[in-house]
């Protein structure tokens, strides 16, 4: 088996799994500071939730700090000719969110765990801003570091063939990273908002903690409605400008479009065919596809046979990847928006059907979130870098296919362990609910 394929199926692996914690930290994280100070102030209730939210959202954290040291590793195991040839450029952002990201939230969530009792009120508060603004600005940091190999700024090619990064706020202060990250941002807010609006409905449903309940469904359902909207406006369309413009390969892939085509249309379902080139059993809107590419019903979008074969993704899974997300997320801003409608109309509470959407809704943000990044890095190659280094040049000479398949199994077995710890961490938790965790806060 070609190494370079292992590689890339355990870095695929490892990251996919570890993701899920950051889109829940990053979507909880402004959950926890507002319950935290809304506490302070002398809101018994909220304190209650800051207790609760708090401690699902460390489990998270912790989860994710052991997912997420291999990855690091693997850049000089698996990926050394990437790291060599390229890791001044991106090495800086990922060293800025170990440094100034991870070490914020890492303290200030120590705080905010065991401090109350030793430290100000307003520390104790300040510490919950700190913790929100540290997932978010690690969040940032890796989402710059992954935009600058989407599409390359600030830079130059060195004598020796290394890419140097002659400009770190080109890199940090792109468009392109900031419209990335506004779209990842939105999609862990829309996670975090389902996964609060279905937790109340859990405890409503369940005829406890109701005061608590009613108080969740009002938060997640308000964040999961404005935040379904902008993941698709403006954030998803102006990311989806940009692929546009700089990786077109991408968007006919993403699209099934074989064929350039004048006033392409928009596929909403169909089964590309990579031999025939042609998108099978199709429903199309007409022209849509031009027009959101290009502002114009008319104009000419390129197909994939616009390009060299060798340079196209894998075009069924970024297709089947693309349109998941898309779907996904239309799904999540019909029940969002319904209950809303409900919400403002005070009926919200008493419609169990909805309030089992929501809560059997939960799961399905992570999924939207993981396919959309196999759309982002499967849609790149077979570029590591877009336009600098191809991915089959990355690799590690030294590694053998088999010691990379050995890790792979190893790292399977050892996440597998990990996700049974987490489940029964997180469903402990819920079942026993906010009056528990403040009682039990109370007695330490």
């Amino acid at each position: 088996m070609d190494t370079v394929l292992v590689d890339r199926l355990q870095f695929a692996f490892t990251i996919m799994f570890h993701y899920l914690f950051p889109i829940t930290t990053i979507g909880l994280a402004p959950f926890v500071a507002v319950y935290t100070i809304e506490g302070i102030r002398g809101d018994a209730d909220a304190a209650k939730a800051a207790a609760f939210w708090t401690k699902i959202f460390a489990i998270n954290f912790a989860i994710g700090v052991v997912t997420g040291i291999p990855m690091e590793f693997q850049f000089g195991t698996n990926w050394a000719a990437f790291s060599a040839r390229a890791g001044s450029a991106v090495g800086q952002p990922l060293a800025m969110e170990g440094i100034y990201a991870f070490f914020l939230e890492s303290i200030f969530l120590g705080a905010l765990l065991y401090g109350k009792r030793y430290v100000a009120p307003w520390l104790y508060g300040l510490s919950a801003v700190a913790v929100w603004f540290g997932s978010w600005l690690s969040g940032f940091f890796i989402v710059a570091t992954n935009a600058w190999m989407q599409h390359p700024v600030g830079y130059a090619i060195a004598p020796d063939g290394t890419i140097q990064l002659t400009s770190l706020p080109a890199l940090l202060f792109s468009p392109y990273a900031w419209w990335q990250f506004g779209h990842v941002l939105c999609g862990a807010l829309v996670a975090g908002g389902f996964v609060v609006a279905g937790i109340g409905a859990y405890y409503l449903l369940s005829n406890r903690e109701l005061v608590l309940a009613r108080r969740f469904l009002n938060a997640g359902v308000i964040v999961a409605f404005v935040f379904s909207i902008l993941v698709v406006f403006p954030t998803g369309d102006i990311q989806g400008d940009d692929v546009t413009k700089y990786q077109p390969i991408k968007l006919a892939a993403m699209e099934g479009l074989f064929e350039t085509t004048k006033g392409a249309p928009l596929a909403i379902i169909g089964m590309p065919e990579d031999s025939s080139h042609q998108l099978l059993d199709p429903i199309y809107l007409p022209d849509v596809l031009s027009f959101l590419a290009y502002g114009n019903f008319h104009a000419s979008v390129d197909g994939l046979n616009a390009y060299e074969k060798e340079l196209w993704p894998p075009v069924d899974l970024v297709y089947y990847a693309y349109h998941i997300m898309v779907g996904l997320g239309t799904i999540f801003a019909g029940i969002a928006t319904l209950a809303a409608l409900f919400l403002w109309r005070k009926r919200l509470f008493d419609e169990p059907l909805l309030l089992w959407s929501l809560m059997l809704a939960m799961p399905f943000p992570y999924i939207a979130s993981e396919a959309g990044w196999v759309v982002t890095e499967v849609g790149r190659q077979p570029w590591i870098i877009y336009g600098l280094m191809r991915t089959s040049a990355a690799g590690s000479p030294t590694v053998a296919a088999g010691e990379a398949i050995f890790t792979l199994l190893g790292f399977a077995g050892m996440y597998f362990m990990l996700g049974v710890l987490f489940l029964y961490l997180v469903l402990r938790e819920i079942a026993l609910g906010p009056s528990a965790v403040t009682l039990e806060h109370a007695a330490a």
